[in-house]
């Protein structure tokens, strides 16, 4: 496999997070998400914009993965909380984490959330949550495995259609 190179992504990396993020939020949902709400969301919320903006925001970490030639190949975004009647003091989010397929399943999902823990911990992050789609089964029993615990739930917005997500959380101290 290609080996991966994690680096905190800067104010250049927008464009290459918006394709990365597009691509990876089809290919994980795509197959119950309806198209039209699904690109609107796409243009939305991993558009270059959308990227570089959260790359201005000094309370938001973006690590990103590309191949030695400079291929993006995963992800992870970490944000002040976003769950108000679930968060408690001290708590800090993984907003996004995604892989390309071929990159799943070799360890290379559990060496990025070493890194998010990494930046939980340099942000003296008491408790790290997340949001996870309900059917995502693949990715619960990964969060599951890495120590988080279902806290509660939350509806997530793809355009006007709604889904049910879990939210977990997992101690940082």
């Amino acid at each position: 496999m290609t080996p991966v190179i994690w680096r905190a992504a800067d104010a250049a990396d927008a464009e290459a997070l918006a394709y990365l993020g597009a691509a990876t939020f089809m290919a994980t949902f795509a197959f119950d998400h309806p198209g039209q709400p699904m690109m609107e969301h796409l243009r939305q919320e991993h558009s270059a914009a959308y990227y570089a903006r959260a790359l201005c925001d000094p309370a938001t970490d973006i690590l990103l993965g590309e191949t030695p030639l400079g291929a993006p190949i995963g992800y992870a975004m970490i944000t002040p909380p976003s769950h108000p009647a679930l968060q408690q003091e001290g708590d800090i989010e993984l907003k996004r984490i995604y892989l390309l397929g071929p990159w799943q399943g070799g360890g290379n999902g559990k060496d990025l959330l070493d890194l998010v823990f990494a930046v939980a911990e340099k942000r003296m992050a008491k408790r790290l949550l997340l949001s996870v789609y309900e059917k995502n089964v693949r990715a619960i029993g990964f969060y599951e495995r890495a120590g988080f615990g279902a806290i509660g739930e939350t509806v997530f917005m793809v355009g006007p259609v709604p889904f049910r997500d879990l939210v977990y959380a997992r101690n940082m101290v």
